[in-house]
């Protein structure tokens, strides 16, 4: 191959010409695609792809189209190097919304604007293991690709000029203003796939239930060759049309209807189910349990995107508006409860100073239960606008409003602690965030004597943010009859009370020790009760201008004030300079910054995590709560940054363009999630005990774990951005895109900010530690590849693109072994290093009388990331891996997911 990516640095990504509806597919490759004007890294009004002193990177309409997956964010990771986009499960509300990052910074540190104007975030805020923890993040999928003239992305710090968030780039996504024509497209798929490394299951060996001689904790099973899949039908629905409106308006309409069916990617769960009769015998439903018992993949989800897009001339002004509204039903699942847990036990059987042994057990339900997370989200948004010149100025003068709300349900549960009167259905509360903002932008060029105009821009803009938090049923959240927390005080009464004494007569109630809340997804409190607000208010100058022949440059300055933490300033200085036609370098300094979120301020609930294999409930507590408090939490500063960046673009012919980029990201005061405190595998077996007694002390005694935010980092990320493009006419071939991108990203942790307060009492605890460590440093992909091409050959339109995908680490909590023990940095023994993959992808097109045929397949070679290693480990190691690594196969930081080949049809007409 001449060339090799899509994504690409100041040039425009493609697709097959076959896809093209414009005049453009039909006359050849368009060699000036850097001439393209774009919006975002100058308020400049004409300034271009190829001229920007910033990298930008500009994802065509057509590119979008030619994607099989029908998620926003899924096209951008196969399209962006510098995109990542992991696919978690079992991460409640994360499986139904999921985080992405670029340049390896976190989801809240890019800013993501529509037309221009800045997107609200989502209410849920992601607080499990995966990627993008603690970060509340802009849903992109909510809209539809369908409506998308293209896409934006500027890859570089940008807060000067467009405020909080965007310290790693800003993604601007631009609506279609078509005022004719359209387009109507349905499209259906499904995963056909083999699990790398998971056997299929035949039954239990002699169809009888016996322990594995090598591994106690499993039954003897038989399988023949590995288990294959086929799920996840993925269908959609959708339709663009654009009418006139007056002399040169526009009204454009889409409507997208997507239904994804949930994938099971779990392996066969070998456990034993049931209790057991006798040590030697085991219950006869072992031989017949549908050992499927999970869901391990993607969620199940049903989208309504609707989307308007308008501007009607008035006069010598413009009156625009766009917007959008989004209805998602999400069903994901916990994980599944066996019949033999004490989360299926029936406490009430027992004496409250009786204790529970497998004799005495009576399970709630006859085989276990899988709880699943109804997750119902309503996104909106509505901006108008008026564009007009006052006073010699280009203004622009906007007001808009977004609110993102996300109500949950836990389904086919369980409160322990309420026995056999507790519900099966719970409403577990609700999260809503909503955003009011004013904008007022002008802008003006004067002469200046210079080797260009001088482009002056200044405005301001006012935001008012409000965090809403919904109780759910009582039922979901409180502590049943079945649930007495153990005194570690003398208690002379213990035994009236019903407890049994214990040394130094501290008092247990080995008999009630039901776990409370609604399992899978508690239900947040009735003391999470939140509506929570603030303002901002921001002013900022811009100055762009060729100084001389050759060399642009921008310059921006920002004020700004936030009611809850007061003011920052920032600026920035980005330089271009063409020695040569066709030879340019570039660069930029700045400072940024970015404002705690409401979300990170004020968001509180208990969940459950599988930590080492052992289920454990946390409870995430504001950093104002008294547990907070008592955990030694601080008021949350903002994050402040100082980003570099320097790079050449080469254009040595026509159709033929080479960007390489260097950045690096200094980061002060990082927010981040602190460790599960008080939880296994975190800290040692004493300073669990030290975090559990202040916990009990404030109330929690039934909570395993907590954390809270803290300002608990000082990073440096910094890497490389390499792209080649090549568009030329191969003759009877005719005209073909090559092109090749190459990302390089390197996190790394400066310093801890390890401010214990009150618990610096406990010696060596961390509230920032390995594993949290670890998944900041080497839980995306250090470096990504993507080589692509597409073209046509008679009449047939072919499109095809591999990506490689870095190593990644996989972390788990069990601890380095040896002298390694207490490390920040090692890897423990159940850490697993994820090898590079390549993922490839082919779609074929063809188009006759307006109606276009697309058959494609994603993941074409079926690859997975690498299994999990299960059972046990090497005997120069010692002991097991956690047990859940026999059934859920593949680890959640995989950068392209783990749910293997998917082939999809698409018809769609044009008109």
């Amino acid at each position: 191959m001449a060339a090799w990516a899509t994504a690409t640095t100041a040039q425009t990504i493609q697709s097959a010409p076959s896809q093209e509806t414009t005049t453009q597919a039909q006359t050849g490759p368009d060699d000036d695609a850097g001439n393209q004007i774009v919006v975002i890294g100058s308020r400049v009004a004409n300034r271009t792809v190829s001229d920007s002193p910033v990298p930008i990177d500009v994802i065509s309409e057509s590119a979008l189209q030619a994607s099989g997956t029908g998620e926003l964010n899924k096209t951008l990771n196969q399209l962006v190097p510098s995109f990542n986009f992991p696919q978690p499960s079992i991460a409640d509300g994360s499986d139904v919304t999921r985080p992405a990052t670029l340049r390896g910074l976190n989801p809240d540190q890019t800013l993501v604007l529509l037309n221009g104007k800045r997107r609200h975030v989502s209410a849920l805020l992601n607080i499990n293991g995966t990627v993008g923890r603690g970060a509340a993040a802009v849903d992109m999928n909510m809209i539809p690709a369908l409506a998308i003239q293209r896409i934006e992305v500027l890859r570089d710090g940008a807060s000067s000029q467009y405020g909080s968030d965007a310290i790693a780039g800003v993604i601007n996504v631009q609506l279609k203003t078509a005022s004719s024509g359209g387009r109507a497209q349905v499209s259906y798929g499904k995963y056909v796939t083999t699990l790398d490394g998971v056997s299929n299951f035949d039954g239990l060996v002699g169809g009888q239930p016996a322990l594995d001689a090598t591994d106690s904790r499993y039954l003897q099973g038989s399988s023949s060759g590995e288990r294959k899949a086929r799920d996840g039908v993925y269908t959609t629905f959708g339709v663009n049309v654009g009418l006139p409106v007056g002399d040169g308006g526009f009204f454009n309409f889409t409507g997208e209807y997507r239904d994804r069916n949930f994938t099971n990617r779990q392996g066969y769960d070998l456990r034993p189910n049931y209790i057991r009769p006798t040590t030697t015998t085991f219950d006869p439903r072992e031989a017949t349990f549908n050992r499927l018992d999970f869901r391990y993949g993607d969620a199940k989800t049903e989208d309504f995107n609707f989307l308007i897009n308008s501007s009607v001339p008035l006069g010598s002004a413009e009156f625009y508006a766009f917007a959008t509204y989004g209805h998602r039903d999400g069903l994901s699942a916990a994980n599944f409860r066996q019949q033999s847990a004490a989360t299926n036990r029936d406490f009430s059987v027992l004496q409250p100073s009786t204790a529970p042994t497998t004799g005495n057990f009576v399970g709630l339900t006859p085989d276990g239960y899988l709880p699943k997370i109804q997750s119902n989200i309503d996104d909106m948004s509505v901006t108008s606008g008026l564009r007009a010149d006052l006073a010699g100025f280009k203004g622009d003068f906007s007001l808009g409003f977004g609110r993102n709300e996300l109500n949950y349900r836990t389904e086919d549960s369980v409160n322990v602690s309420f026995g056999p009167q507790s519900q099966r259905s719970f409403d577990a509360g609700g999260l809503a965030f909503s955003q009011i903002l004013a904008n007022a932008d002008l802008s003006r060029q004067f002469d200046a004597g210079l080797a260009g105009p001088l482009s002056f821009a200044f405005g301001g803009e006012y935001r008012h943010e409000i965090y809403q938090i919904r109780p759910g049923d009582p039922q979901s959240y409180q502590t049943g009859p079945f649930f007495v927390a153990a005194r570690t005080t003398p208690e002379a009464n213990c035994r009236a009370l019903g407890g049994l004494p214990g040394t130094n007569n501290a008092c247990t109630f080995p008999g009630r020790a039901a776990a409370a809340g609604a399992q899978g997804f508690g239900g947040l409190p009735a003391s999470a009760r939140t509506n929570v607000d603030r303002d901002s208010f921001a002013g900022y100058v811009e100055f762009d201008a060729d100084l001389f022949t050759g060399l642009t440059a921008t310059a921006a300055g920002r004020y700004e004030h936030y009611s809850d933490f007061g003011d920052t300033v920032n600026g920035k200085l980005a330089l271009r300079y063409e020695f040569v036609q066709g030879f340019a370098i570039r660069g930029s300094v700045s400072n940024g910054f970015r404002a705690p979120s409401l979300h990170q301020q004020y968001f509180t609930t208990t969940s459950t995590n599988f930590l080492a294999g052992v289920p454990v409930d946390v409870s995430t507590v504001p950093v104002s709560s008294p547990v907070a408090r008592a955990l030694g939490s601080q008021p949350l500063d903002p994050e402040k940054s100082l980003n570099l960046s320097g790079g050449a673009t080469l254009n040595p012919f026509r159709g033929f363009n080479v960007t390489v980029d260097y950045f690096h990201i200094k980061i002060k005061d990082r927010i981040v999630l602190s460790e599960n405190l008080g939880a296994a595998g975190v800290g040692t077996a004493a300073q669990n005990s030290a975090v559990q007694a202040v916990l009990a002390a404030n109330g929690f005694s039934n909570v395993g774990a907590a954390r809270f935010f803290i300002n608990g980092l000082d990073t440096t990320t910094q890497g490389v951005d390499a792209v080649a493009t090549y568009r030329a006419n191969l003759g009877g071939l005719g005209a073909w895109n090559f092109s090749a991108a190459y990302n390089y990203t390197q996190n790394q942790i400066d310093k801890r900010l390890n401010n214990l307060g009150s618990l610096a009492q406990i010696p060596g605890l961390v509230l920032f530690g390995r594993v949290e460590g670890i998944r900041f440093e080497r839980g995306q992909p250090r470096t990504k590849v993507v080589l692509a091409t597409d073209g046509k050959i008679a009449g047939v339109g072919v499109s095809a693109r591999t990506t490689r995908y870095g190593s990644v680490i996989s972390p788990e909590t069990t601890a380095p072994l040896g002298a390694d023990a207490t490390s920040l940095t090692a890897l423990g023994p159940d850490d697993q290093v994820l090898r590079p993959k390549w993922i490839t992808d082919f779609s074929l097109s063809y188009e006759l009388q307006g109606v276009q045929l697309t058959l494609g397949v994603d993941n074409a070679f079926d690859v997975y990331p690498d299994r999990r290693p299960f059972g046990l480990r090497p005997s120069s190691v010692g002991g097991s891996y956690p047990a859940t690594y026999q059934f859920l196969p593949y680890s959640g930081f995989s950068p392209f997911g783990f749910n293997g080949r998917f082939l999809y049809a698409r018809a769609a007409i044009n008109f």
